[in-house]
């Protein structure tokens, strides 16, 4: 016995969702492997019978963590909103938790509806390994200068074509995007939950053994939040100044970036929507 009814008008149910993406090949579905979406499609499959196409605010690689994805889907059920969070929850795995659930019009989109994403990767910049938070951290031995990098990500704000950060050129119909928060801090704890503004600061430069890089735009680019990163610690090393992410920004060639950091110390923070009007914005 089902949930669903034939006869029932289609509903657009919007899920939160926080998970631990360390076992996961990413959000999106893959054949013969493991991925966010599928366990919570075969969740809804489980609970009402029907076969759904989650839709999502952002496609998650491999490793990376989320602490407010956002979901949708269409759904005859008749289940309350509130009560998709607890039935789904029984049918998932415990690293993917549905933090809330809504009903929106029919018209939301989770990708499309969304005004802008705000992404955090953290570094462990200390010589020691922790075997607790190997899994959602980059460690990096040397010292890193947060200055410095703060410095030179305040040429990154602003919209300006970020195809230098883009993996896999061209993913998108642009690659222009708009930046409108970058911050640096070092922080003193393991506080991933904890909104950066709040976190307690380091005492000092060489003070807190954790970096925390938040940022929030418009739209990202495959990669772009990585790449960033692995640019930003050329800096934070000597290596780089200012002068040069400024020339690689304007070299528009992924080649002349730095690295790819590594997805585990990647965490989706939020996706900001205007509640007023859910309705879509124009794709790119």
């Amino acid at each position: 016995m089902t949930a669903t009814n034939s006869n029932s008008a289609m509903r657009n149910i919007r899920l939160r969702v926080a998970y631990d993406g360390t076992r996961y090949s990413g959000w999106q579905v893959q054949p013969g492997r493991t991925t966010i979406q599928g366990c919570i499609e075969a969740a809804v499959k489980s609970l009402t019978g029907e076969t759904v196409s989650l839709l999502c605010a952002g496609r998650t690689d491999a490793g990376v963590h989320a602490l407010g994805q956002v979901a949708n889907f269409s759904t005859q059920a008749k289940i309350p909103a509130a009560k998709w969070r607890p039935a789904l929850q029984m049918h998932l795995p415990e690293d993917i938790v549905i933090l809330e659930s809504d009903e929106v019009p029919a018209e939301f989109h989770s990708t499309f509806s969304a005004i802008s994403k705000r992404y955090r990767y953290v570094i462990r910049n200390h010589l020691v390994d922790d075997p607790f938070v190997r899994k959602y951290s980059w460690r990096i031995t040397y010292e890193l200068d947060v200055a410095a990098m703060q410095t030179a990500a305040n040429c990154l704000l602003g919209t300006h074509d970020f195809r230098s950060f883009e993996s896999h050129w061209p993913n998108k119909a642009t690659s222009v995007r708009t930046v409108s928060d970058l911050t640096i801090r070092r922080i003193s704890g393991w506080q991933p939950f904890v909104p950066l503004a709040l976190a307690d600061q380091g005492s000092g430069e060489g003070q807190g053994e954790y970096i925390c890089l938040e940022i929030e735009a418009d739209g990202f680019l495959y990669n772009m939040v990585r790449a960033i990163t692995g640019t930003l610690v050329y800096v934070g090393r000597g290596a780089w100044t200012v002068e040069d992410v400024q020339r690689v920004l304007a070299a528009q060639d992924r080649s002349i970036a730095g690295g790819t950091a590594p997805a585990c110390g990647l965490f989706m923070i939020r996706v900001n929507y205007d509640e007023s009007n859910l309705g879509y914005r124009r794709p790119r």
